[in-house]
């Protein structure tokens, strides 16, 4: 077994090449048995294993610095930098991260999680190098997927001119979450092919050399061409012509090639682009036939590839099909998401209306702006990308479409606590910082149902509108009132004496089942499903709260901001004073992985909770 030699940083450098072969199966086998219970990434650092073989033999991580763009596909790092047993508790409650972590080893010197980040850091680090007068290699390593974002090609320019000494590993599986469609991954598929190009060049070059007489004029004409050829067929040139040398494509699967590759690579004093071919899921028959389903998955049968919880409907689930019925009567609607189709439920929709179906690639930011042109010229644009990712097109919402009060709708999914990726992809600040915003709508809906009347009703109030729900499904409790949507009018779903309970999302159900298990302790609460955050219902929340003189908010997002924030606000502007409140929302800190419900009893976000603070505050106990 060459998996238990791997018990520190370096420990790989004692082996020998056939031994490392045989460390991959092994890695593979390992990371299988774990994922397979914890969930994970699982295609991705199956796809990784060689590589980060071959990178941690070439280089020095007690020294070296290796910055992995995103960061999901970590695993095979985690284990050979001292953490193999620790690996079987990764994203579990207080186990290690899935994602780098600085404080979890000197190894990870960077924290990622988001895409398109690894060339910046990277060349920020190496920089520091410099100016420091400090002796150390600097990694970047990115998928071709990350590439497609901005924030990476303008990392690539800055690199280029600076001529900063770096290298930058192109980590090319032609995939990212969903499959790659932009005109990087053409460019790329591309040069997969310069491999054969530069051995038919060399073919061709030997023939004409031996011809008598004009062999060697006939050479010498053909290199005078020879680079404009090269920028017609080979756009690797891209990368030279902006400053940064290129080497390959390499295969990445084959440890020795790699080895040699990189080593011929740390010795050059400028940008070195090294383009390695790996397939996602290699080694797994079932993550290779279909890597977008094991990119992130949760416990599986080995065997067989099945979840062992199979999904049951959610809220991307219910987005999607609602989004392909509107669609079919309106043909002004067009869908967009950013790399991410199967996870926001747009796959059905992709098919039955791709000429109106955009996936942009891991580019929010021009998702934005493409919407509202589409919105300028009468278009229905629907938009849906994760929360955490709407953090990286703030300003387009800013100045592209709230400024210009174009009606782009904007489905805002994983809002809220999303679990055991922890804190880049929480989706806590979206109800914060949309709400500043001006000339925005801003809706969540309680269930399903709710969802669907949502997205309804955005189509026909023709400003930018924000529609916000969780990961997973809706809550068993089922609220038999339903009162219509209008704009701005909050919904309450039960009246009471003693104290009122403003809710808005999914915690409405949490709310609602609060409220009945206080009526056992003989205290009437009325539940206030806001509906709309922003324009929030200032009349019936007064009301209630000179009613009641006690005020419960819930919401599941960042106690800056939102629900809280925009009650407390009311209560300041309209001199309601000695009132009552107790709040519940996450803290104002990241918050780490774990479940939904470990991290919701942690941060006393659980009903048991709640409900003993309620009877404390009422004097019950």
């Amino acid at each position: 077994m060459q998996l238990e030699k791997i018990n520190k940083v370096n420990d790989i450098k004692k082996l020998n090449k056939e031994e490392k072969k045989v460390l991959a199966t092994e890695i593979r086998t390992y990371l299988l048995d774990i994922v397979s219970k914890n969930g994970g990434h699982l295609a991705s650092n199956l796809g990784v294993v060689e590589l980060t073989i071959a990178l941690e033999s070439v280089f020095n991580l007690k020294k070296d610095k290796i910055v992995w763009d995103v960061g999901h596909q970590c695993y095979v790092h985690k284990i050979l930098t001292g953490r193999k047993e620790q690996l079987r508790n990764i994203r579990q409650h207080n186990g290690i991260s899935g994602f780098p972590k600085t404080n979890e080893s000197k190894t990870d010197c960077f924290n990622t999680g988001h895409s398109s980040t690894s060339i910046s850091a990277a060349m920020g680090i190496a920089k520091a190098r410099d100016l420091q007068k400090k002796d150390y290699n600097v990694i970047a390593v990115i998928g071709d997927g990350a590439l497609t974002g901005g924030m990476a090609l303008e990392a690539l320019n800055h690199v280029g001119c600076t001529k900063t000494k770096m290298i930058i590993i192109l980590n090319d599986n032609d995939m990212s979450i969903s499959k790659n469609t932009s005109g990087i991954n053409t460019l790329l598929t591309k040069l997969r092919i310069r491999k054969n190009y530069r051995k038919s060049n060399k073919i061709g070059k030997e023939i004409i050399l031996k011809l008598p007489v004009f062999g060697k004029r006939i050479v010498k004409s053909i290199n005078k061409i020879k680079s404009s050829i090269k920028q017609l067929f080979l756009p690797g040139m891209y990368f030279e012509e902006i400053g940064i040398k290129y080497l390959g494509p390499v295969d990445g699967h084959n440890i020795e090639e790699l080895e040699e590759i990189l080593t011929k690579a740390r010795h050059f004093d400028e940008p070195v682009l090294v383009h390695v071919i790996t397939k996602k899921g290699k080694g797994y028959k079932y993550a290779e036939e279909n890597p977008a389903k094991f990119h992130g998955i949760g416990s599986f049968d080995i065997e067989t590839g099945e979840l062992i919880n199979k999904k049951s409907k959610n809220y991307s689930k219910v987005f999607g099909d609602k989004l392909v019925s509107l669609a079919k009567k309106n043909k002004k609607i067009v869908a967009i998401t950013a790399a991410m189709k199967d996870g926001v439920g747009m796959t059905e929709f992709s098919k039955k209306f791709p000429n109106r179906f955009f996936d942009v690639g891991i580019a929010e930011q021009h998702a934005l702006t493409f919407a509202a042109g589409l919105a300028k010229e009468g278009m229905i644009p629907i938009v849906s990308i994760y929360s955490s990712f709407y953090q990286r097109a703030y300003d387009q919402v800013i100045h592209d479409i709230c400024a210009q009060k174009l009606p782009v709708i904007m489905c805002v999914d994983r809002a809220g606590i999303v679990g055991n990726d922890g804190e880049t992809h929480q989706g806590l600040y979206d109800l914060g910082f949309f709400r500043i915003i001006p000339n925005t709508i801003i809706m969540a809906p309680r269930d399903f149902k709710e969802l669907e009347i949502m997205l309804e009703k955005a189509i026909e109030f023709n400003r930018p509108v924000v529609i916000r729900y969780p990961r997973g499904g809706e809550s068993k409790e089922k609220i038999d009132t339903r009162k219509p949507l209008v704009l701005g009018k909050a919904e309450i779903i039960k009246e009471g004496q003693d104290l009122t309970i403003i809710a808005i999302g999914k915690t409405v159900s949490q709310a609602y089942i609060i409220s009945q298990e206080l009526e056992e302790n003989n205290i009437s609460s009325q539940v206030i499903n806001t509906r709309f955050l922003k324009p929030l219902d200032k009349k019936t929340i007064i009301k209630a709260v000179e009613s009641t003189r006690r005020v419960v908010t819930i919401e599941d997002g960042s106690c800056l901001g939102g629900l809280e924030t925009a009650v407390k606000e009311l209560l300041a502007e309209n001199n309601l004073e000695n009132i009552q409140m107790l709040n519940y929302a996450y803290p104002d800190k990241f918050i780490e992985h774990g479940s939904v419900s470990e991290l919701e009893k942690e941060y006393k976000m659980d009903n048991a909770k709640i409900i003993r603070d309620i009877k404390k505050y009422m004097k019950i106990i």
